[in-house]
């Protein structure tokens, strides 16, 4: 139980029936969860409104109701009614409040950025537990706390979520958190309720525009922009040319980083290293910190993940070798993920998944010299048409070979997205060849691997399913490749890394 004054002490807000003079046993914001003594968050969602739960909320034994408009509870019920400004925000408070704000036991890190959130989260979390700190991370991929691992819902959870979850971090004996926080997540306040102790910008490139997301780049940038007016210590990509607009308005301390001479925290003279079967960069490091840096992932973006991870550390007074170590050993499921089945050629796994990641994969690749570079990809379905005939072209232009196959075609026919995916290759001069089952088009892949040659398998990275009329059904490409090599009898001795 707890005073329903302790949970609005944050907020403005008008107590507009009832007394605000109460105990609350639970805090729901999910009309299906109410029960006896709660209180209950009025949410407007994208498909439903929880001010149209009011009454029913209060039937179920509702004992206040958190609106930002009016709602109809019935004469005699009893129920106190509070008016905020916007319920969103509200949750975010009230949520802190009610988990005893766990932020304030921990040193939060929030990561935003149009890419690189994911892979400089796992860079920052193995840095820091190198140095010895527990860190729990919230992300695209997953959550997590200790050894418990969650699979994660939205990049950035809803606020309740969100503090639970920090919660359980700092019982479980986290000092640290890091967590990705997208421009829908600053938008819709998820992460409101407390104040970041670093800030990070990655970059920003026109994305997540449309229904239900950013009306235009320019709310896109106010929104990444919220995050440096909720954090003590901004950390900048000077060399994104939108980060003085991304910084507008800002009350943090503010820091650089990137290649720019006048950033805080620069990276100097990088060298491509490839080995068999890997490839990598190495860097020196000037400026804030001094020191020679390698990443066993390929190119500039890479630099950059690992420049943001370095600037975070060096907060926490990490050491050179332990950095220097911890950016060898880092990995991320499905981000650049090597899965080495040869000496002779390079597999990997990536998420890229729309023309924008998958030029910029492919246009990195292709400084790595290969004999050949060959993109295997597919579209999903029940999803831009427009998205199809840009991938397929930019595959077109960069791969030497495209292997068209299906993606998550969901209640599309598989066929038909390829024939979209082909229209977008014809306007190049590029080879491919289709093959719609993954598992056979990886195999054509690996079994037709030329010495030198860079494969890319693109679009599903981390995940492992496929979603097809409706249903998930398992499949993960490292079990694909696995079940490939055995059931031919080829070398079975595979490695991720």
């Amino acid at each position: 139980m707890k005073a329903l004054r302790e949970l609005l002490g944050q907020i403005e807000y008008r107590c507009v029936a009832g007394t605000a003079d109460v105990q609350v046993n639970a805090v729901v914001y999910d009309s299906r969860k109410v029960a006896e003594g709660c209180l209950f968050i009025c949410i407007a969602g994208a498909n439903a409104d929880g001010h149209d739960f009011a009454a029913d909320a209060v039937r179920k034994g509702a004992k206040v109701l958190v609106t930002e408009k009016d709602v109809a509870v019935g004469e005699g019920s009893g129920t106190t009614v509070i008016r905020v400004a916007d319920t969103r925000y509200a949750m975010a408070f009230i949520a802190a409040a009610w988990f005893g704000h766990p932020a304030e036991e921990l040193k939060t890190i929030g990561i935003t950025g149009t890419k690189g959130k994911t892979t400089t989260t796992y860079m920052v979390k193995s840095i820091l537990e190198q140095a010895g700190h527990k860190v729990g991370l919230i992300g695209t991929i997953e959550v997590i706390i200790g050894e418990k691992r969650m699979h994660a819902v939205n990049t950035t959870p809803e606020s309740y979520l969100l503090q639970e979850y920090l919660r359980q971090m700092a019982d479980a004996g986290c000092d640290a958190a890091v967590m990705e926080v997208s421009s829908q997540g600053l938008m819709l306040h998820r992460s409101q309720g407390f104040v970041f102790d670093y800030g990070i910008f990655t970059n920003i490139e026109p994305d997540h525009i449309g229904p239900n997301e950013h009306a235009d780049f320019e709310e896109y940038l106010a929104c990444k922009g919220l995050l440096f007016r909720q954090c003590r210590v901004g950390i900048m990509n000077r060399d994104d040319a939108h980060w003085q607009q991304v910084a507008k308005g800002h009350t943090c301390e503010l820091e650089t980083y990137g290649f720019s001479p006048e950033a805080d925290l620069r990276a100097e003279r990088p060298e491509l290293i490839k080995k068999p079967g890997e490839l990598g960069v190495n860097f020196h490091v000037k400026g804030l910190m001094d020191f020679e840096a390698e990443v066993a992932t390929p190119g500039r973006f890479s630099v950059y993940n690992a420049l943001t991870a370095i600037a975070i550390c060096r907060h926490f007074g990490v050491g050179e070798e332990t950095i220097r170590k911890a950016l060898l050993e880092a990995r991320v499921k499905g981000r650049i993920e090597t899965v080495k089945v040869s000496d002779t050629f390079t597999l990997m796994i990536d998420y890229a998944h729309n023309a924008m990641s998958l030029e910029s994969l492919l246009s990195t690749l292709r400084e790595y010299e290969p004999h050949r570079l060959v993109c295997l990809f597919g579209c999903g379905g029940n999803r831009s048409r427009m998205r199809r005939y840009e991938m397929g072209e930019v595959s077109g232009k960069l791969a030497d070979l495209t292997i068209i196959t299906s993606d998550n075609p969901r209640f599309e026919e598989p066929q038909a997205i390829i024939e979209d995916i082909k229209t977008g290759i014809g306007r190049t001069a590029g080879r491919y060849v289709e093959i719609c089952d993954r598992k056979e088009a990886i195999a054509y892949a690996i079994g037709h691997g030329e010495p030198g040659d860079i494969i890319v398998l693109a679009g599903k990275g981390h995940e492992d399913y496929q979603e097809i009329k409706g249903v998930k059904y398992p499949m993960d490409e490292r079990d694909l490749i696995r079940d490939i090599l055995k059931e031919r009898g080829w070398k079975e001795n595979m490695q991720t890394s």
